[in-house]
């Protein structure tokens, strides 16, 4: 029965618009898609969820190691050719010459990506098993999370 009622709406409608000039039908559309939300409706996310969610600097770190991996290995590979020294003695003296606080941010600068993206995939495979989908639970892993990873890449780039 509603079915029905729904059909016929449908037919009186769309006659309704070829009836209609083309201009009315398609000022009657526009003022639909104006009323229409965004999909999706981006006012149902939390800014902190969304902006600073560990899934999503994960996915991050993961393309800035593996960009700059490639950007080495590539320029390692076309540097006899290129004329560049990028060997690793050249490299070794060249980080040697540099004051002390621009080695450890050069250190830190990879040592925090690298362990960021190691401990929230150890994370994820912990999600995958199921466990810690409490909302406490989330909340109380993602500072771990950023935390361990400080102090991981501190760790890794001065040996604290």
């Amino acid at each position: 029965m509603i079915a029905q009622r729904l059909g016929l709406a449908a037919m009186r409608n769309s006659s309704r618009l070829r009836s209609s000039p083309p201009e009315q039908g398609q000022q009657i559309l526009v003022k639909q898609r104006l009323d229409r939300p965004v999909s999706p409706n981006l006012g149902i996310y939390k800014m902190e969820q969304t902006w600073f969610g560990a899934s999503a600097w994960t996915r991050i770190t993961g393309c800035a190691l593996s960009g700059a991996a490639y950007v080495y290995f590539t320029a390692y590979l076309a540097s006899p050719l290129l004329g560049f020294h990028i060997e690793s003695a050249a490299l070794a003296s060249g980080f040697a010459a540099l004051p002390f606080v621009v080695k450890g941010a050069i250190k830190f600068a990879l040592a925090f990506p690298f362990t960021f993206h190691f401990i929230n995939g150890i994370k994820h495979l912990v999600y995958d098993l199921g466990i810690g989908f409490a909302k406490k639970q989330i909340t109380r892993g993602e500072i771990a999370l950023w935390v361990s990873s400080i102090l991981g890449g501190g760790y890794l780039a001065f040996g604290l």
